[in-house]
């Protein structure tokens, strides 16, 4: 298999790769906020009865809940910066390795790019 080939197999593999974890994540993000959702109007709707070391302890379960939310968000981000991350590193080595396919399709991307904005 010729270079060209490996990097091209391997800039298409990040993509793969990087568009199967930006999948994952944003269902993720979504399941997580749902559930941050539910878990809130759960605790609002009874917490209207609560006083005094009730109302201490919802409040608490709000605010582990809130940090739960938080850390799932903040390692579903980082997934996709480390995934972004090596797909970057790919492209770069593409890049260097055939700099005329590079400069091809950058052209063919700002012609539709100029093309779609001329339509409007």
């Amino acid at each position: 298999m010729s270079t060209t080939a490996k990097v091209e197999a391997g800039v298409n593999s990040a993509k793969k790769a990087t568009r199967n974890v930006v999948d994952d994540t944003s269902s993720v993000v979504s399941r997580e906020y749902h559930n941050f959702v539910a878990d809130i109007e759960d605790l609002i709707k009874s917490s209207t009865t609560l006083t005094g070391e009730e109302l201490e302890k919802a409040r608490e379960k709000i605010g582990a809940r809130i940090a739960e939310a938080k850390e799932s968000l903040t390692e579903a981000g980082e997934t996709i910066v480390e995934r972004a991350r090596k797909t970057a590193e790919v492209t770069d080595q593409y890049v260097h390795e055939q700099p005329w396919s590079a400069v091809g399709a950058g052209a063919a991307l700002g012609l539709l790019v100029g093309f779609l904005i001329a339509r409007r």
